[in-house]
């Protein structure tokens, strides 16, 4: 935003600041919040600290620092009242779990490793933050954040000590960390419709028994190689020997892959759908829907040893040999087609999401070194952006502030 624009919506921000910093003891913590947010929204290339005091009218470099830094407050009560705000607006179709990179510099900032990052698309130095953002495909917003910390950060003393991590925070997979934000976020009284992820998560048998364990629906992307038998498949009783306990059922055959499945099926059962308007027309692909039943060791079968059906869903464009992407999902037996494709196509938004929170709010370019100050610079973007968001959802927004 420009000076002017910003000037114009200050009382609905100073608002907005007041009710989220709400939970925060100290006015000048507030105060600072306020200030902070603002400076993110202000027009400029780097959103650090420094060049932002610079562009405030009222910016202090060391205030700003002191609040973000060194100040104890606590963003988790904060999250809560921006995460029940913007899912009582947006009213999303699905809480999408990803997660996006931080590059670094040095070593020293916590949870910096060398490791793959799909922000930069390759290993590079960096750190990785796992989001869970809530979504239509009108709106989105981040609801919660969790820092991934490299197992080498477990035995790494001196690095522990200079970012100030506190000594419970130690190496989970992110697949888990997703885990801990949806039980995190139900504990605030949220409850999700639906669970989008990519293939990084989908592929996590793991992941999918945490999600049905907790009685949460999904749609998660797959790899084409990931086993399965066709929804007809039943376990059969080996031929008793007539001594001892007679042995539990079992599938006689190995499971395929899901690209075997679907070509089984054939293109011609494939059926074009659409799903949302884009940029330059409706978006279309022809996409195939079969119940199967996928094949791990780690999920539990029922008394009669059968695995539980659930949906693969494939996008095999029209001339195209085979499908290109493919989708596991527990939604209801007479769940629809076109149901299953928005939600397997809504993910477009978390990514349209990390744009902007950085290309035009600054996620990446906090430059402390610190896990306090990491979780409240995520806090405070995320802030920024749920305003923004609620701006452009406000039919009053272009009346004076």
């Amino acid at each position: 935003m420009t000076a002017a624009e910003l000037a114009e919506v200050r009382g609905r921000l100073v608002a907005f600041a007041e009710e989220m910093f709400a939970p925060l003891a100290r006015c000048d913590q507030r105060r600072w919040g306020e200030c902070y947010v603002r400076g993110l929204m202000l027009d400029g290339k780097r959103k650090s600290i420094e060049p932002m005091a610079a562009r405030l009218q009222d910016g202090d470099e060391q205030c700003l620092q002191q609040f973000l830094n060194q100040s104890p407050w606590p963003w988790q009560p904060v999250r809560e009242r921006l995460a029940q705000k913007l899912t009582a607006v947006i009213e999303p179709q699905a809480w999408i779990v990803d997660d996006t990179g931080f590059p670094k510099f040095g070593r020293h900032s916590v949870g910096v490793a060398r490791q793959y990052s799909g922000t930069l698309g390759k290993i590079g130095n960096c750190q990785i933050g796992v989001s869970i953002n809530a979504a239509t495909d009108a709106a989105s917003c981040p609801l919660d954040w969790r820092l991934f910390l490299p197992a080498e950060w477990d035995e790494d003393v001196e690095r522990r000590a200079r970012a100030h991590l506190p000594p419970e925070e130690r190496h989970r997979p992110k697949w888990r960390l997703a885990l801990e934000l949806l039980d995190e976020l139900r504990g605030w009284g949220l409850e999700p419709p639906v669970i989008c992820a990519d293939a990084a998560y989908g592929e996590i048998t793991a992941f999918r028994l945490g999600l049905e364990a907790r009685e949460l629906e999904y749609v998660l992307q797959v790899q084409a190689q990931t086993s399965a038998y066709a929804e007809d498949a039943r376990p059969e009783p080996l031929p008793y020997a007539g001594t001892g306990r007679p042995s539990k059922r079992r599938y006689r055959d190995k499971p395929c892959s899901l690209r075997t499945l679907a070509l089984a099926a054939g293109r011609d059962a494939a059926v074009e759908v659409s799903w949302r308007e884009g940029t330059k027309g409706r978006l279309r692909s022809r996409f195939l829907a079969l119940r199967v039943r996928p094949a791990n060791k780690e999920i539990p079968r029922n008394e009669q040893g059968e695995l539980p059906l659930r949906w693969l869903l494939c996008e095999w464009p029209l001339g195209a040999p085979e499908p290109i992407k493919y989708w596991l999902s527990n939604l209801p037996a007479e769940v629809t087609l076109e149901r299953l494709v928005r939600l397997a196509k809504l993910r477009w938004r978390v990514e349209h999401d990390y744009r902007e929170l950085k290309d035009a709010l600054g996620l990446d370019h906090f430059e402390g070194r610190s896990y306090q100050g990491w979780h409240h610079h995520v806090t405070l973007v995320s802030l920024a952006h749920g305003f923004l968001t609620l701006e452009r959802l406000n039919p009053k927004a272009d009346a004076p502030a």
